[in-house]
């Protein structure tokens, strides 16, 4: 829309013609934002709600952020000929702008569902395994070694007597005292076995 500076009013061609939005560098900011939004923002709304499906806030926004954009780029619009064309394009972009930023990152899930999920109690089996390896300290290093291999690595007498190096009757008996004496540091503990 070619409007030079002695524009200082809208004036319709005829029905249905579109109106000339003054812009001149004498016009107050104030004017041209009250310009663009009498002459565009209806038809622009228009626009705008058929790209984002209906979604009135969002085409609202869209519509707004085109004005903002037209009000900064004020000089461009003068040289830019016809103004509905540019905002249109402009808030396309914006809209498919708006569509790529939302695919780019991950959905945001409401976290309210998971506060709903009980969740176990962790603070009983700290204390239990605070409790048995304070035990197995008490244990001699032979006794607390072939209880490791055996019960905590899951390995057989003859793997574990190969390992630690020792005849497996001897692991056998390390083991059948060291689980006694487990035995005994829990009780005193207060642990029942």
């Amino acid at each position: 829309m070619g409007v030079g500076k002695d524009a200082a009013v809208a004036r319709e061609r005829g029905p249905g013609a579109r109106r000339r939005v003054p812009v001149s560098s004498s016009e107050p900011d104030e004017e041209l934002m009250r310009a663009l939004y009498r002459e565009h923002a209806g038809p622009l709304l228009a626009s705008v709600l058929r790209l984002v499906a209906g979604d009135r806030q969002r085409a609202e926004d869209v519509v707004q952020e085109t004005l903002i954009r037209a009000w900064k780029n004020a000089e461009r619009l003068d040289r830019a000929g016809s103004v509905r064309p540019w905002l249109v394009t402009v808030a396309r972009r914006i809209v498919i702008d708006g569509h790529r930023s939302r695919q780019a990152r991950p959905h945001e899930v409401d976290p309210s569902p998971l506060e709903a999920l009980p969740a176990e109690d962790e603070t009983d089996k700290a204390l239990w395994l605070m409790t048995l390896s304070d035990a197995l300290e008490d244990l001699t290093p032979a006794h607390r070694e072939v209880l490791v291999e055996t019960y905590f690595k899951g390995r057989t007498v003859n793997e574990a007597a190969e390992i630690l190096g020792i005849p497996s009757g001897t692991v056998r008996s390390r083991v059948f005292y060291a689980l006694r004496s487990m035995k005994l540091a829990l009780q005193e503990r207060g642990v029942t076995a």
